[in-house]
């Protein structure tokens, strides 16, 4: 690696360090070598991706003086588990804005919602046509904490902005030193591999490789949204981090890679192939995907793959966000396949 990064300020939250885990019989059946970025390790209540980013924005957070987060998501969204959970330890209360069709006849209380209840999370549930102005409700509740005598810091959805990104800037640097510790040589032929959701976490990817000046391909899989709604998110975050940062680097839309055609039914709806990758996973490594964000990426790649084998390389590192937790919710659409 080229380059010595200055982090901006942040809590320690993550186990971080998470193990590189070569998938051996994944890798011999598709001909190509796959490592998993075991990300869901991050912690047992606090699994997944989101902490990375959290462990910035709390931290900025309370340098403001807050004493209340809003974030937002859908209704078993990680983000906002993880978010109510991590802000108890900082400290901080939260107040959760979550996407539901009927707001009056919320989801049962499990899974992630449970865990948000568990927090002593205050949760407002949104309609879709809501959540879509959901930068304006933001305000809004912001307005209305602030009228009971609290301050609020506002989290956008997933953590993705440009201080959040940091997180997988320094999950890259981890990747990195990660690989060298293989032994895998040069970079080059390798492909970083993770679901995009919100954007930061390719944008992170991202951005850390440019900065440490790795030789190798950042590439996302969109689990809503498009391509170009993806480019368009992430080209936007990475202009403003190297702006805010005064960073020496470029990126333009042209090096932001999403691997399109894999959303299926729409976001957090399954198709039975989509279900049917994690449960052969799981019968193969013993490894556990979700269905929302992780199960839908490896199902991308593993079809992308089984079309062209050489399509990322010689070498892939997917990484895993995490998601247990969303699993339990969605039992009843594996019944089939038991």
């Amino acid at each position: 690696m080229s380059a010595k990064l200055n982090y901006p300020a942040h809590l320690e939250i993550a186990r971080k360090g998470t193990p590189l885990q070569k998938m051996e019989r994944l890798s011999e059946e598709l001909g190509v070598e796959i490592f998993f970025k075991r990300d869901d390790l991050t912690g047992c209540e606090l699994s997944g991706n989101k902490i990375r980013k959290l462990e910035f924005l709390l931290a900025d957070a309370r340098a403001k003086g807050a004493d209340t987060v809003i974030t937002c998501g859908g209704a078993q969204s990680n983000h906002c588990r993880a978010t109510a959970l991590a802000a108890v330890g900082a400290g901080l209360k939260s107040t959760l804005l979550l996407r539901t069709e009927d707001p009056s006849n919320p989801p049962p209380c499990h899974g992630n919602i449970l865990l948000n209840k568990l927090a002593g999370a205050e949760l407002v549930w949104i309609t879709p046509t809501e959540y879509k102005e959901r930068h304006v409700r933001f305000e809004i509740e912001q307005e209305r904490l602030s009228g009971r005598g609290k301050v609020a810091y506002i989290i956008p959805e997933g953590g993705s902005n440009q201080l959040g990104s940091w997180g997988y800037v320094k999950g890259m640097e981890e990747i990195a030193n990660d690989l060298t510790a293989l032994g895998a040589g040069g970079l080059g032929e390798t492909t970083v591999i993770s679901a995009t959701g919100s954007g930061g976490t390719t944008a992170g990817l991202l951005l850390g490789a440019r900065l440490l000046g790795l030789d190798l391909r950042v590439t996302g899989v969109n689990v809503c949204d498009d391509e170009d709604y993806f480019v368009s998110v992430i080209g936007h975050i990475c202009k403003g981090f190297i702006k805010d940062y005064s960073v020496d680097i470029t990126i333009n839309s042209t090096d932001i890679d999403i691997v399109d055609g894999y959303v299926g039914r729409g976001y957090a709806l399954s198709r039975q192939e989509e279900l049917q990758a994690i449960y052969d996973l799981a019968q193969l490594e013993g490894v556990v995907l979700d269905p929302v964000y992780t199960g839908k990426a490896f199902y991308g790649m593993v079809s992308e793959i089984k079309k062209n084998r050489s399509a990322f390389g010689k070498r892939i590192v997917f990484v895993h966000t995490g998601g247990l937790f969303g699993l339990f919710p969605a039992a009843d659409k594996f019944n089939e396949l038991f």
